[in-house]
């Protein structure tokens, strides 16, 4: 049976439509950056510059793509990217479908295949000028699935699909079947699954599944800023915000999205073979970026072996996750949960961003610092690992910090729940572990000085992460990750493996002006205060609702919020033009 699902396909063609008049409006040089300019901002394209042997070869994607158009609620197999656009003259796109139709020409995949695996070292746009377009993984292998045929051939007898990491850019309201059956490739073959999460309240999008699901990663989008002018639009990026990126918990209480990454990008045009449009900001285009930095990831871990464990078969995936949540930059009002202190220990991340925006030089970092098992470790690393009831209740991993003042330690847990692995995969909740990650100060000449500086300990998650300063007095660290009903005797014989990443660092830069610029125009005046005030009704009027605008991080909003505002009022960023016209 099928069931009503929630894509952004139809946004984005009235997007291109309404785009145009602002494109055809720019006039300014090109940026020197490849496009698409989001995946700079994300980080790939200074990673490729720093390992330049990066470009995704020997990575095989599975994207799966719905059918662009419906007739009596059937799909008309036009799933696939137009592959006669220049950028794709060097991919090798193998496509998969039931031959029930024609197969036909999709923008939305056409779009999506470009960001993740387009060149085009000879690009034109008329505005922008000549440049070079380069996708997330260029030299990467797809094989592109009709969304059905994926489900009828892959989901359903629960076989891996010959692929190092499954993307999708769609979504169902709720959990269903497929959406568990995806999740269980994930658990039982250590596939990186890779999904949006919707596109928000204006697109009357809940969370939307595989990406709410556990086992996956569920990305989220940051919008680009607010400006007629395309190249500015194109290259500076503000705020997940919820309007335009599905906000969390979940049904069942867990922190969504995983991570987010900006979406508005240049992509391929279905029409000619060398032309390219603007997406807009949607989730369905941060996803592939996010996609393609993995691969870059998973790349380098096949050219080493000492770090093939972060992609092997048993758990790979959570390693993986762990180092992209890990490694992501927070943005201005990154809190987790909801605005309510009381909600840091047990909800891990960010109900909008995650554990951040997507920073790919920091994951790649982190991923060859290399493995460290418990014991002493270095200030960076990872573990591919198990903890044991009966044998091993709780893992410990030491750090020093030489300079403990300002530092920061972030550390984040992910682990798989658990499917059966025949239709309708149903959960295994009495096999699903519940973890508990500490941070612990340590005094090595005095045990009765040793404190725990944070933990944390969701009751419905199956990831934890810590992110918090040191205490200037202490140098030394424990990182202990432990059941967090180790008492249950039920349980005595749970195994559960996990994967872990951690990251000693200085804080980040903490003065964007999007903490006061909510509309991301460039300057803050009255429109922003009346943005606040509208997020603060929207609050009242829905105690669950997402809020931007607590500045001090108090957990309210209160009078010393408005104040800062106000004292920020008339601030520009350097990109600000009064010249270019504000969209309605």
């Amino acid at each position: 049976m099928k069931r009503p699902f929630y894509f952004c396909v139809i946004a984005f063609a009235t997007l291109l439509v309404a785009a145009a008049p602002a494109l055809a409006a720019a006039e300014q040089p090109a940026d020197e950056e490849p496009q698409p300019i989001a995946i700079t901002r994300s980080g790939l394209h200074q990673l490729r510059d720093a390992d330049p042997n990066l470009t995704g070869e020997g990575v095989r994607f599975a994207v799966v793509s719905r059918s662009f158009t419906y007739t009596d609620k059937e799909p008309q197999n036009d799933y696939r990217p137009n592959i006669s656009h220049n950028c794709f003259s060097n991919n090798e796109i193998v496509f998969h479908d039931g031959g029930h139709a024609p197969a036909g020409i999709s923008p939305h995949s056409t779009a999506i295949c470009s960001i993740l695996l387009g060149e085009d070292t000879d690009a034109f746009y008329p505005n922008l000028g000549q440049f070079h377009y380069q996708g997330a993984a260029p030299q990467a292998q797809a094989d592109v699935y009709e969304f059905w045929y994926f489900l009828i051939n892959e989901v359903f007898p629960h076989r891996r699909p010959n692929a190092d990491i499954l993307t999708a850019s769609i979504g169902n309201q709720s959990e269903d079947w497929w959406t568990r059956g995806i999740e269980a490739l994930a658990e039982h073959y250590g596939l990186i699954v890779v999904a949006g999460t919707g596109n928000g309240s204006d697109a009357y999008d809940p969370l939307l599944y595989p990406g709410a699901g556990a086992n996956v990663i569920g990305v989220g989008v940051v919008d680009s800023v607010e400006s007629d002018d395309m190249v500015t639009s194109l290259s500076q990026f503000a705020l997940a915000y919820p309007e335009h990126s599905s906000v969390g918990p979940t049904s069942d209480g867990r922190c969504k999205p995983d991570i987010v990454a900006p979406g508005n990008c240049l992509a391929a045009d279905i029409d000619d073979p060398n032309r390219y449009e603007a997406t807009g900001s949607w989730s369905s285009f941060s996803t592939p970026i996010v996609a393609g930095a993995i691969g870059l990831l998973v790349e380098k871990a096949k050219q080493d072996p000492n770090l093939n464990p972060a992609v092997s078969s048993a758990g790979g995936n959570c390693v993986i996750k762990a180092i992209l949540l890990n490694s992501a930059t927070k943005l201005p009002y990154w809190h987790k949960g909801r605005l309510e202190k009381d909600d840091d220990h047990q909800a891990p991340l960010d109900c909008i961003q995650g554990a951040g925006m997507l920073n790919a030089v920091g994951a790649y970092e982190h991923l060859t610092a290399g493995r460290n098992k418990p014991g002493d470790a270095p200030q960076t690393g990872w573990d591919l690992n198990h903890l044991e009831k009966r044998e091993r209740p709780e893992n410990t991993y030491s750090i020093t910090v030489s300079q403990p003042a300002g530092t920061l330690i972030t550390a984040t847990a992910v682990w798989n729940r658990h499917f059966t692995r025949i239709y309708p995969f149903e959960r295994i909740p009495e096999k699903d572990a519940d973890l508990r990650l500490e941070l612990w100060a340590v005094d090595p000449n005095d045990p009765n000085n040793d404190y725990i500086v944070d933990y944390s300990d969701s009751n419905t998650d199956n990831l934890e992460h810590i992110y918090c300063r040191t205490d200037a007095n202490y140098t030394d660290y424990e990182i202990v990750l432990s059941f967090s009903d180790i008492e249950e005797a039920d349980l005595k014989g749970m195994i559960a493996r996990y994967g872990l990443a951690w990251n000693v660092s200085e804080p980040q830069d903490d003065d964007s002006i999007f903490w006061y610029d909510l509309n991301a125009d460039g300057i803050v005046d009255d429109l922003d205060l009346g943005t606040l005030i509208d997020y603060w009704i929207g609050t009242v009027q829905t105690p669950n609702g997402y809020f931007l605008g607590d500045v001090n991080g108090n957990g309210e909003f209160d009078a010393a919020d408005v104040e800062s505002f106000l004292s920020h009022k008339n601030d520009q960023a350097d990109w600000y033009s009064p010249q270019a016209n504000k969209p309605d």
